[in-house]
Parts: C-alpha cells; structure tokens; sequence
C-alpha cells in the first residue's frame, strides 16, 4: 500500500518536472520565433522602402529633365548655344 503512494507521488512529481520543464522550453521558443519576426519585419519595411525609392526612380528615368541631367552630369553634354565655364583654380 505505501509502496503504491510512493510510486503514485514519484510519477506525478516526476510529471510536473516534465511539465514545468516544457513549458520552459516552449516559452525560450516562442522567444526566439518572436525576435525573428520582428527581424523580419524590420527587413520587410527596409525592402519597402527600397521599392518606393526605386518605383520613383523607374517613374523618373523617361522625363526629359532626368534624361538632360544624365547627359549634363555624366556624358559632357551641352545644347548648342549654351556657354561652359570651367573654373581652373579647383
């Protein structure tokens, strides 16, 4: 009879210490999965960001003012009647 309880509170001790114990664990889970979310979501809203700056860039690229700053800027262009200075001292 005693051996009986003996047994009955080691298995229900023994159950609480796996029970306390997976909780522990699934809440260190939960953790991490809620710190890669957020990760996530910071990635997310940078790529956002991105698209906007792209989509405005993509919107921009076939007006005649960024076409004549392209070719002010980087290939030297001038309209024929238009006077260059360059400043030598630099």
């Amino acid at each position: 009879m005693k051996k009986n309880k003996l047994l009955k509170k080691v298995i229900i001790v023994a159950f609480l210490i796996y029970f306390v114990y997976t909780i522990i664990m699934q809440q260190r889970t939960l953790n991490s999965y809620a710190a890669q979310k957020s990760e996530c979501n910071k990635e997310i809203e940078v790529a956002q960001e991105k698209n906007e700056e792209l989509q405005k860039m993509k919107d921009n690229v076939n007006s005649d003012e960024y076409i004549e700053q392209i070719a002010r800027e980087k290939l030297g262009m001038y309209y024929p009647n238009e006077r260059v200075y360059i400043d030598v001292e630099n």
